[in-house]
Parts: structure tokens; C-alpha cells; sequence
């Protein structure tokens, strides 16, 4: 999934066995702790988000909310245990027929049922070509029966292979095993809806008028620009186990006024750390200050179709001349690491080796990539020059402008400074109005698959519209692949190609830096940068 300031990916192989039905993504309140009569909590969001509508959004804005707000089938825990959440149990037959039972009298926050029907309505209208979600792909990448033909709209999405057994129980029919399918049960675009609030109110349905939710919270109040609220949802299922009553998100795009505000008493959580005060925070704030490492991918992706980056060589000979480890170390500082692959060196269990080109001496990487442009036809009497696009914020500006410099310095390119807001930037990247953007992925689940799949031709999330026969028969060839060490070898094989054709430029591997407040406990950053408020609680202060 995209962040504004990256995107989405979480796996651990196993079999799913019926889990006894314990709640440990709760508030797990220390015995001796004395909590404070208030229990709300204040978190910036980082920006405005484009939707509430869980199959029309694609980044953490929107995702942290709806994870608040809405339960799914099972989750991941922080250990990558699967847990049931509106499924209590599960069985498989062959690893392709995957059958689950609901929770005996869950209800929407209007106390209507909940129901395997919903279920199956919801995922439709995500595969359905008439919603355009930007995950339209994600069942398909699911190996769902027909996912991929209704997606084309060669067939009906009453074709999907999803069906209602009974009120309770859900059938899932997948086209092959799939080794990552509990894992991507735990998207946030696979919540289930209620249908009939969706058909009531249209578009408007997500407004806190006339949203009803299945998750611990529930949106009472949205200022655009300004903040969401959420309050307790007293019908949630687990509602026994949350502690906190109200929580506020603030869409403050500004990292500075972020930490300002949070110094101020204003906030409790920030939503990320500005670069240029991180050595004077981890001095002044302490253990206020929390890093975690993040399956995340910051890059630079190109649009493949339009000259002159319809050339490989143009792509390879800018990701060449990029001095990482200066943007990794000097710029950002955080514990960074240089990023030469679209995926991650370590991810659901197997190793990723880098491109050979990663480890030559920067200069020996300059004079190729100079011979690289020259065989393309730029130089000093030609120089290339084009628009980079990132999306408004300190941070990003910051890497931009290096990048841009080093460009300059090490090649003679003419680089271009764009900054748009975060709809905007999306907008433009969906409708191809770019030469070079700014983007990030986070993983969506624990497997390489995750980043991989976003340059699959057709794939809904390609927007770098690459495309290579050979690397998208890797990706089904390491779908099917039996164990974890031959699914790694296809993976490579897949990264080898990127790292050839670079529709993208892999420029850094995430961590999250977070301010807390000393009173919110159970503060707790998952792999994929994801923190709940069902699990916090705020103490005496």
C-alpha cells in the first residue's frame, strides 16, 4: 500500500488451524497501571484523506483510519501469529477451498447483523471494473477464482469465487494454492461493508451521518482540513478489551508544526519525525522518541511510455548515478538503509541478493551510467532534463533536491522540481501526467509479492505502465512454487529484470520514527508501520 509517505506488505508460512478465540490485538493494561479518567487520544494522520471508502483508497491516511474503525476476517499480530477477528475459526481443503465461520451475533454499529452475504457484496464491489479501486487487482493477486477476468470484464462479479454457505459461513475458492492467503485476509481494502448503508447512500455513505462500522471505533465527526473524530463503538464484538473512548486524527501534512503541536501538549502521537530535528530530538525527548523498522520502499518511478524514459538504459543510468548511502546516512540519518531492489533484502523469510552494480565504488557506477545516456544519445551538447513530481512535504523536498543535485553533478541533468498535494500526486500518476514521481511502498503482507505485484503488466497499481512477459512468469511461477526457497529463487529472478529495466529507482528501505507521550501505553508499531488504538490506553498524568 502507498504511504504518503510510502506503501503496503506481511507473511509467515503456515497452516491455518482453527485459533482458539483469544483477543490479543486489545489494550493490555498492566496490572499496577493507574489510567487516567479522560481516555482519548490525539494522532496526526499526515494528511487529509482522499476517502473513508475502503475500495477507493490506497494508503496508510486512509488505512490507519479504517483499521480503527472496521475489523476484517483474521488480522496479523506484531509476532505474525493470524488471529481471528470476525472469523473464529477456519478450515482449508487442498490448500484452494478455504471455508470460515463467523462470530455468533456480530453486529454493525447500528446493531445489524453482521453476515457472510456482506461479505461477499463487499468483495464484489472491490473487483467490479465499474468501482475503479486502485487494489482492484489484490483478489486476482489472491488467486481468487475469476478475480482476474471480472477484473478484465470478461465476466460478472457475481462470478467471483466467494460464496455465502449460510448466514454465518464464507467459501473462498482460489484457482491454486496460495502459501500468503491468511496474511492477505488482513488488508484493510478487504473489510467487509454493509450493503445496504453503500446502496442508501452512495457516495455520501462513508460520512459520519450514515457510516456504520464493524471495528472498535466509529466516526462521529469530519472537519475537512481540520480533523476526523472517532468515538467507541459499544456494539464492536471485543469492545471489552478497548480502553480508549475517543480518538481524534489530524491531517498535518506540516512535519514541523506535527512536532510543534506535540511539544505544545496538542498531540500525543506524531505521525512521522522531521530529517533535519531527528540528532536534536533523540538528545532532548528520549524514550518519547520510537524507531521501528518498516517493509517499506521509498523510490522514484518512472513513466515508462513516455520519452525518453521508454529506454532502459536512460532509467538504469539515473538509478546508477544516485548515491544511496548519502541519502540513507547524511539526509535522513534515522537508520535508513540504502535500497538497490523494489522489495526488501529480508521478507517472509528468504534473502534477497542486491544487482551486482550496487556494490561497485560510485565512480565506477558514474562512468557507466555517463556511457549509458551517451548510447542513448544525451550529453553535454543534449543534456536530459525532466520533471520530478513528489507530494508536499519537508522530507520529501529535502531528498528531492539531493537527488536532483547529485543528477546534476554526477551526469549534467536538468532536473525539475514538482510538488503537488497527495490526491493530487495520486490523480496524476493513475492518469500518467509525469516523467519521473515520487512514490513508496509499503508492504501489504510479509512476502516480496507485495512490492512485485505493482509492476505486473495490467496490474491495477502499475502505474509506471512497465511491462515484460518474462518477469510476470516469474511472479506466477513463484505463486505456485511449493516451498519458501524456490518461491525465493523466482523472486530473484523478478528483481534481476528490475534491476536491469528499473521502472522504478529504489532509493531507501523505511524505518518509523514516532514521538509518544509518556502517558499512551501499549504504543506499538507493526512490519508494516500499523498502530491501533484498540491497543492503547492512556495513563494518570
Amino acid at each position: 500500500m502507498q504511504s504518503h509517505h510510502h506503501r503496503r506488505s506481511c507473511l509467515a508460512l503456515l497452516i491455518a488451524t482453527s485459533l482458539a478465540s483469544t483477543s490479543l490485538m486489545a489494550a493490555q493494561v498492566p496490572s499496577d497501571a493507574v489510567l487516567a479518567q479522560k481516555q482519548e487520544l490525539v494522532r496526526n494522520n499526515g494528511s487529509e484523506p482522499s476517502t473513508l471508502d475502503p475500495h477507493k483508497v490506497e494508503s496508510d491516511v486512509e488505512g490507519n483510519i479504517i483499521r480503527d474503525t472496521f475489523d476484517g476476517l483474521v488480522a496479523v499480530a506484531a509476532d505474525g501469529t493470524i488471529e481471528p477477528r470476525l472469523a473464529k475459526s477456519w478450515e482449508q481443503k487442498d490448500n484452494t477451498v478455504w471455508t470460515f465461520h463467523l462470530r455468533p451475533g456480530i453486529t454493525w454499529s447500528d446493531g445489524t447483523p453482521i453476515t457472510a452475504q456482506d461479505v461477499v457484496w463487499s468483495w464484489q464491489r472491490l473487483v467490479d471494473p465499474k468501482t475503479v479501486s486502485p487494489y482492484a487487482s489484490y483478489l486476482a493477486n489472491m488467486h481468487v477464482v475469476n478475480a482476474a477476468e471480472i477484473n478484465q470484464g470478461k465476466k460478472t462479479p457475481d462470478a467471483l469465487g466467494v460464496k455465502a454457505l449460510d448466514e454465518s459461513t464464507l467459501q473462498i475458492t482460489l484457482t491454486q494454492p496460495n502459501a500468503s492467503l491468511l496474511q492477505m485476509l488482513d488488508h484493510y481494502i478487504l473489510v467487509p461493508l454493509d450493503p445496504a448503508v453503500v446502496k442508501r447512500f452512495g457516495d455520501k455513505w462513508t460520512q459520519p451521518a450514515n457510516i456504520v462500522t464493524s471495528g472498535p471505533y466509529k466516526p462521529t465527526q469530519w472537519v475537512v482540513n481540520e480533523r476526523i473524530v472517532a468515538e467507541r463503538n459499544p456494539r464492536y464484538w471485543d469492545n471489552a478489551h478497548t480502553v480508549i473512548n475517543k480518538v481524534t486524527y489530524l491531517p498535518i501534512t506540516s512535519e514541523t508544526a506535527d512536532v510543534n503541536r506535540y511539544k505544545a501538549g496538542e498531540i500525543d502521537i506524531v505521525y512521522t519525525v522531521p530529517i533535519n530535528q531527528f540528532a536534536q530530538l533523540k538528545k532532548t525527548m528520549g524514550t518519547q522518541l520510537k524507531i521501528s523498522p518498516q517493509l517499506a520502499t521509498y523510490y522514484y518511478e518512472f513513466n515508462t511510455t513516455k520519452a525518453p524514459f521508454n529506454d532502459p538504459r536512460v532509467r538504469r543510468a539515473l538509478n546508477m548515478a544516485l548515491d544511496k548511502d548519502i541519502i540513507a546516512d547524511k539526509v535522513l540519518g534515522q537508520g535508513q538503509r540504502p535500497a538497490w531492489i523494489v522489495s526488501q533484502t529480508e521478507i517472509g523469510g528468504i534473502n534477497l541478493k542486491n544487482p551486482d552494480y550496487a556494490s561497485w565504488p560510485m565512480q565506477k557506477r558514474i562512468t557507466e551510467a555517463k556511457k549509458l545516456l551517451a548510447d542513448a544519445g544525451f550529453g553535454a551538447e543534449h543534456p536530459l532534463s525532466f520533471n520530478l513530481l513528489y507530494n508536499t512535504s519537508e522530507s520529501h523536498q529535502r531528498i528531492a533536491i539531493a537527488a536532483s543535485s547529485m543528477w546534476k553533478k554526477n551526469l549534467g541533468v536538468e532536473v525539475k522540481l514538482q510538488n503537488q498535494e497527495w490526491k493530487t500526486m495520486l490523480d496524476s500518476m493513475h492518469t500518467g501526467n509525469f516523467d519521473l514521481v515520487r512514490y513508496a511502498w509499503i508492504a501489504d503482507y510479509d512476502d516480496a509479492a507485495t512490492f512485485l505485484n505493482n509492476f505486473r503488466t495490467g496490474d491495477s497499481e502499475n502505474t509506471s505502465k512497465y511491462s515484460n512477459p518474462a518477469y510476470d512468469q516469474a511472479l506466477i511461477n513463484a505463486a505456485k512454487a511449493s516451498d519458501v526457497a524456490e518461491r525465493g529463487k523466482y523472486y530473484q529472478q523478478a528483481e534481476n529484470m528490475l534491476a536491469q529495466d528499473v521502472p522504478a529507482i529504489p532509493v531507501y528501505h523505511y524505518v518509523r520514527a514516532h514521538l509518544v507521550k509518556p502517558w499512551v501505553g501499549g504504543f506499538n508499531s507493526d512490519r508494516l508501520g500499523f498502530y491501533y488504538t484498540k491497543d492503547m490506553y492512556i495513563l494518570k498524568h
